[in-house]
């Protein structure tokens, strides 16, 4: 799992060397049947337009999915893996859907405060004694509103890793695709450095400082579990997975396979004329390890947005937003409780959005405010700060802009 998307280049090293918690993986999910494309013939031409637009960048294969109440409309383009034209990428393929786990994370954690059993100004030191101490940083100034908003000046774990700068290659990648961290090692990594700031002394929930951070989300994660006495994965199921039906969302632990059928994931490591197969690959936790489908990915966030998810008080809470300058090339993005805001053409109410970043995996999504319409992507190629995933990362956000807005 890599940091979205400020410090991208640096923050992926250490997806190397720091994988999945150790807990049990799931059941392998039923498979799913290769059907064809959905929707009337002019939806899919223009989403088709959109993923062929992906593809151009130099991607492998993209499938895209725009869904509603009505139905749901499909495309994809390119190849299924390196032998040619002929094994296209499958509908309904699996793929690590990366930082888009925060926003399923931040459901637990706002339904838990919908049940009394959490609040939002609990600060870290009270729910997780003794985690956050050392190097400035100070677990009583960091409230759960913090983590999940973004604003509590806590490092990335991703970032601060020394060995982020020579990892990142396919040397690296072969010799740490296997291995796993737990979340507590993580948060150690973290806390070698100082905070970037300390939030506001009287009223840290209202801090408005700014700073995209992994490790917010896996302080998350462990509150999960400390507060009902289950692990995350155990919740992730229970609250939302098998609620909604999502019987293609699973929680992989520390395996690093991707279940059938899915497409060969490809990562341009820097310098490196060919690019390199890195569908295996674990990493993340409460803060990116989630597997998903297009389909199932959107049915989330319907339900999300529909207000199906959380209680009103927390769904307001939810999108109480601060300016997140500088985290994706977009203007007038603002992140609120585990989903983002940003304005867009043909839009008065702009969307809903998260996105997450895998090795070899790029998962662009977004909702309309009403839930009534969902686009969700995935992009089964990755570059590093090169033009080729700037124009990339600009033909997702078109197409999932487009797709909310009717084209």
């Amino acid at each position: 799992m890599i940091s979205r998307r400020r410090g991208l280049a640096t923050a992926a090293a250490t997806l190397l060397t720091a994988g999945a918690a150790p807990t049990a993986a799931t059941a392998a999910p039923p498979p799913l049947r290769t059907t064809g494309p959905h929707g009337d013939s002019r939806s899919r031409a223009r989403l088709q337009r959109d993923a062929d637009a992906i593809l151009a960048t130099g991607a492998t294969g993209v499938l895209a999915e725009v869904q509603t109440a009505d139905g749901r409309t499909t495309a994809r383009a390119g190849r299924a893996d390196g032998s040619g034209p002929r094994h296209p990428v499958p509908w309904d393929a699996y793929y690590r859907i990366g930082s888009d786990t925060k926003t399923f994370t931040a459901v637990l954690v706002l339904q838990l405060v919908g049940e009394g059993r959490l609040a939002l100004t609990d600060t870290v030191e009270r729910r997780l004694p003794g985690a956050v101490r050392g190097n400035g940083n100070d677990g009583r100034r960091i409230t759960v509103a913090n983590l999940l908003r973004q604003t509590s000046g806590l490092n990335d774990y991703l970032a601060v890793s020394p060995d982020a700068a020579g990892a990142f290659t396919p040397a690296g990648y072969r010799r740490s695709r296997f291995l796993s961290t737990v979340p507590e090692d993580q948060l150690k990594a973290a806390l070698t450095q100082p905070p970037l700031w300390l939030p506001n002394a009287g009223h840290p929930e209202r801090e408005s400082r700014w700073g995209y951070s992994n490790t917010n989300y896996v302080l998350a994660g462990l509150i999960v579990e400390r507060v009902t006495g289950h692990s995350w994965e155990q919740e992730i199921h229970d609250r939302l997975i098998e609620p909604l039906g999502l019987r293609h969302t699973l929680t992989p632990g520390t395996s690093p396979y991707v279940p059938a059928p899915t497409a060969t994931a490809y990562t341009w490591f820097p310098d490196v004329e060919r690019p390199t197969d890195t569908t295996l690959a674990s990493g993340g936790w409460a803060d990116g390890s989630l597997i998903s489908t297009t389909h199932d990915h959107g049915v989330f966030l319907r339900a999300l947005m529909s207000g199906g998810l959380l209680r009103p008080a927390q769904f307001a809470a939810m999108k109480e937003t601060v300016a997140a300058d500088d985290w994706i090339a977009a203007p007038g993005v603002r992140y609120g409780l585990g989903i983002a805001w940003r304005p867009v053409a043909g839009s008065r109410d702009g969307i809903w959005f998260h996105g997450g970043t895998h090795l070899g995996i790029v998962s662009e999504s977004g909702v309309t405010p009403d839930g009534a319409r969902a686009a969700t992507s995935a992009t089964f190629t990755l570059r590093m700060g090169d033009p080729a995933q700037a124009a990339q990362d600009a033909a997702g956000r078109g197409l999932i802009a487009r797709a909310l807005t009717g084209w």
